[in-house]
C-alpha cells in the first residue's frame, strides 16, 4: 500500500532565498531512493517561508528505510537544512485508501 508523507517546514525569513538550492540537493537524493514515487514542493502563497514537501512512497517499509538512511549516511544535508529552519519540521504519514 502506498504511503504519502507530508513534511511541513517553516524557514527562517532570511533563509528563503537560500532554501531552493539546499532543497534541490536533498530532493535529488530523495527522488532516486528506491521506492520513492515522487516528491512535490509546495510553497505557501501567503508565506514563502512555509514549505510543504509532499512525498509519495511505494510502501511504509520503503519510507522507513529512507528515514533510517537519512538518520545515518544521508544526514549531512539535513544538518545544513536544519540551519535554515525556524522551527522543527513536522511530519505526517498517510496511507492511501484504495477502498473508498
Amino acid at each position: 500500500m502506498t504511503l504519502t508523507v507530508i513534511l511541513d517546514l517553516q524557514l527562517k525569513p532570511e533563509a528563503v532565498a537560500a532554501a531552493p538550492a539546499m532543497l534541490r540537493k536533498i530532493l535529488d537524493q530523495t527522488r532516486v531512493f528506491e521506492g520513492c514515487l515522487g516528491v512535490d514542493v509546495l510553497i505557501d502563497t501567503d508565506d514563502a517561508a512555509h514549505v510543504i514537501l509532499l512525498e509519495r512512497w511505494a510502501s511504509a517499509e520503503v519510507d522507513a528505510a529512507y528515514r533510517e538512511w537519512r538518520a545515518g549516511a544521508g544526514s549531512a544535508e539535513l544538518t545544513e537544512l536544519g540551519s535554515l529552519l525556524d522551527d522543527a519540521p513536522k511530519i505526517s504519514q498517510f496511507q492511501t485508501a484504495s477502498d473508498i
